[in-house]
């Protein structure tokens, strides 16, 4: 599948990127390019995976300049670039719109400039039905990026997108958060514990990333199958393996933030299908692609949204082995 192919990674010094990367080492791609703003990420990154492959670029999606340059000649585009975390999007809206929106259609411009062969763009569940500016900017996201495909002519690039949740330990998530009030002896916070979040792991992530940029026929959002933990039930299960017994203090819901996350929005089911894996949402202006999906994929069997109070929680067990095996407590 990329045998031979040039790859552009945006945001690709964040945990996703970086993750990708090692992924895509793994196979016989021909060059993988890193773009991010962070130069000490980068030159972090280059010297622990030193593979000749690899090509460093700084730079910002919101420069459109310096996108067309570093999509010279690449044949698949991973847009993991953004602004991603809900208070700070929320206390600077117009930043956000600038990366994740205008920044996204600047790498769409640029793609379709340079012939690039498919784009995918990585989503959220903060994207449906939003609630936060971060949402409502990566809503827009993937709606400039399925929609991108009306615009490619006779070109045979394609856009499409993932959407899922936040992944398990990654950087800025709660989990790091809770580990690090642990070890400190401070007071472990919690908003309400009855929330309930998707759960998705590093290499799950990877894994439908992948599974898209194989079966993509364009215009579609592909989301995972997945289950969803209690938040009180996951600071329950780190208190218990690092041995805390320390204090738990009720702290106010952030702006923004939703009790339950949801990945279909019940108005979405229309457009949605599934197979084992995945849900699919296809973009009824692309006609084309509901005919060739009647082997792999059928019609959608859920009758309400798709969100994280609806589907199987896990149990504090099975929170427990997802923690152990994350490697987020090693030390």
């Amino acid at each position: 599948m990329f045998e031979g192919k040039k790859i552009l990674i945006t945001g690709g010094t964040g945990s996703l990127g970086s993750a990708l990367t090692k992924k895509l080492l793994e196979t016989d791609v021909d060059t993988i390019r890193i773009f991010s703003r962070d130069a000490v990420k980068q030159i972090g990154m280059k010297e622990e995976l030193d593979d000749s492959r690899l090509r460093f670029l700084i730079g910002d999606v919101r420069d459109k300049a310096r996108l067309r340059m570093a999509v010279d000649e690449i044949d698949i585009v991973i847009h993991a670039a953004a602004l991603k975390h809900i208070d700070v999007a929320e206390y600077n809206p117009f930043e956000a719109v600038k990366t994740n929106v205008e920044g996204t259609q600047n790498l769409i411009e640029s793609c379709l400039n340079k012939r690039v062969k498919f784009v995918l763009g990585i989503g959220t569940d903060k994207a449906v039905s939003p609630y936060n500016t971060y949402g409502a900017s990566k809503m827009m996201m993937e709606r400039l990026l399925v929609s991108a495909n009306n615009y490619r002519g006779e070109s045979e690039i394609m856009f499409s997108c993932v959407r899922y949740g936040n992944v398990f330990g990654s950087t800025g998530s709660i989990i790091p958060k809770i580990i690090n009030q642990i070890k400190k002896g401070r007071k472990v916070t919690i908003t309400d514990p009855e929330m309930t979040r998707f759960n998705i792991i590093m290499n799950e992530a990877t894994n439908l990333i992948f599974r898209t940029i194989k079966n993509s026929l364009g215009a579609e959002i592909f989301i995972p199958k997945l289950k969803a933990y209690r938040l009180g039930d996951l600071i329950d299960s780190l208190m218990e393996l690092l041995d805390y017994h320390g204090d738990i203090e009720r702290i106010p819901v952030r702006p923004g933030e939703k009790f339950h996350e949801c990945l279909i929005s019940k108005s979405e089911l229309r457009s949605a299908y599934e197979n084992d894996q995945d849900y699919l949402l296809i973009n009824k202006y692309e006609d084309r692609t509901e005919p060739n999906r009647s082997n792999s994929f059928k019609k959608i069997g859920l009758d309400d949204e798709y969100a994280s109070d609806k589907v199987d929680l896990l149990t504090k067990a099975e929170i427990k082995e997802i923690i152990k095996n994350s490697g987020l407590i090693s030390n």
